[in-house]
């Protein structure tokens, strides 16, 4: 699954799209899985250490980050700290990943190797195959 993205002509890959392995279930019932995150800015990592949420709870920050770097989740209008804290755990850990993978190694993949063979390959873990979960 991939979107273009406004930096494509100058090769900078800017949002990774992801579908998350159980998915935010909004108050109608409705499961949103599919979604977009982008690459953090400066601000987006200094802006949350200041915030009351995070001096009082460090584990905060992570709410924080995400919702600044989520730009879409399902057919969500937007994606603020609720949506975030709302998240089962398993997705919020898949983000954290997600987060981790495209701002410190600028990509989705993740190297495997083949248990039987051992032949290997990259895997996309941003999830476009659907879960099992």
């Amino acid at each position: 699954m991939s979107i273009p993205d406004a930096d494509e002509g100058y090769g900078l890959r800017t949002e990774f799209a992801f579908v998350l392995p159980r998915g935010l279930v909004d108050p109608s019932g409705q499961v949103h899985r599919e979604g977009t995150m982008r690459l953090a800015t400066a601000r987006d990592e200094i802006g949350p250490q200041v915030d009351p949420r995070v001096r009082s709870n460090p584990a905060y920050l992570t709410v924080l980050l995400l919702a600044r770097t989520v730009t879409r989740l399902g057919d969500l209008p937007y994606v603020d700290e609720l949506a975030i804290e709302n998240l089962f755990a398993s997705d919020l850990a898949f983000l954290q990943d997600l987060y981790r993978r495209i701002n410190q190694e600028g990509h989705t993949e993740a190297a495997v190797a083949c248990p039987s063979c051992g032949h290997e390959f990259a895997v996309d873990i941003a999830g476009d195959a659907p879960g099992g979960f």
